[in-house]
């Protein structure tokens, strides 16, 4: 069987699938290789799912390179942490029905994500996918908006009229919450760098926008507010953005840490968060019930029908096409979220 099928081999009681593999560490362009490899069998809490699209994120070029905490600690392994699909098999303790259509939280720790015909999903991370929703804006949804919903509205306490500052504000997580923001009445002002994705914040939902390539963000943003500042920073980016956005920070604002594009983790500075009077807080959605999840996901989903959020997905490539998806990514070509797409399989 070569790689140029696309279709899920069964002979006798082994069944064969097509998979990207991450051998060592580097540029994804190096260590990426496309294998026939044995189809994963789910183990309990987990399912098997035949992938219709698969997000393409920063965290997947981390693995990549070695350097992602949560990422497989040795060996080969698959990535791909986001997906779309249906549900071929159930493990133990898990609640679907083969043909359901799913997006999903992938087994990426375990090698078996998502950049595959068939992977595992965490049945603790499996959502219903609305049915006005492709595959491939499902796939480019759960993080983005989850990430955004515990970090706005659970950690960040974001209210009608605030003001939010979204840090990378044309990356994937950076316009989730931008739309997510506006949907929710806060005054929403979007960094990015250069006016294309300045452009791209603003049509994610930004009502103003900052160039971070024309001048220093904190100065900026103080002259848009009038002084005041701002009610609560989204940070998917850390390093030297977060510190220009704690000096915008308002009285009581709250800085919502969510990663680290740059990097660098936002170096909180105690004294300057004392004396300024602002909150520095967490969030990752894995730390809440099940239960709480899916109110999260029934919220977003009933915005998502009332066309008050939109898809993030601004760029799609085929199967094949890994490596440059991640490589663009990785080179900071991407605006919005990239996904690949498997549905012509």
């Amino acid at each position: 069987m070569g790689l140029a099928s696309h279709l899920v081999v069964q002979v006798g009681e082994a069944r064969w699938m097509r998979a990207w593999v991450v051998e060592g560490s580097g540029a994804p362009g190096e260590v990426l290789r496309l294998a026939d490899r044995d189809a994963p069998d789910p183990r309990e809490g987990t399912f098997q799912m035949k992938v219709g699209a698969v997000g393409v994120g920063l965290p997947d070029v981390f693995m990549c390179r070695g350097i992602y905490p949560l990422g497989p600690s040795e060996g080969s392994f698959t990535p791909g942490q986001e997906v779309c699909g249906t549900v071929v098999e159930a493990g133990q303790g898990v609640d679907l029905v083969p043909g359901q259509r799913v997006m999903a939280v992938t087994s990426f720790q375990t090698g078996d994500g998502g950049f595959a015909e068939l992977c595992l999903g965490l049945g603790g991370s499996a959502f219903t996918v609305p049915d006005s929703m492709d595959d491939a804006a499902a796939a480019g949804f759960l993080i983005p908006y989850h990430t955004a919903w515990i970090g706005l509205v659970r950690r960040g306490g974001l209210k009608a009229a605030e003001t939010l500052l979204v840090l990378g504000a044309a990356g994937g997580t950076g316009a989730a919450a931008c739309s997510l923001g506006a949907a929710l009445g806060a005054r929403v002002i979007g960094v990015a760098g250069g006016p294309e994705r300045c452009e791209t914040a603003a049509g994610f939902g930004a009502h103003q926008t900052v160039d971070h390539r024309e001048g220093d963000i904190a100065a900026a943003v103080m002259e848009l507010t009038d002084g005041r500042g701002v009610d609560v920073v989204y940070d998917p980016v850390g390093g030297d953005a977060y510190t220009a956005a704690s000096r915008c920070a308002a009285r009581d604002a709250r800085l919502v840490i969510i990663g680290f594009a740059s990097g660098e983790w936002a170096p909180v500075n105690v004294r300057h968060m004392v004396q300024r009077n602002y909150s520095v807080v967490g969030a990752i959605p894995s730390r809440y019930s099940r239960e709480e999840r899916l109110d999260d996901h029934r919220e977003l989903s009933a915005l998502w029908d009332a066309g008050s959020i939109r898809s993030v997905v601004t760029a799609t490539y085929p199967f094949e096409e890994l490596p440059e998806a991640m490589d663009a990514l990785e080179c900071r070509e991407v605006i919005g979220r990239v996904v690949l797409d498997l549905s012509s399989g």
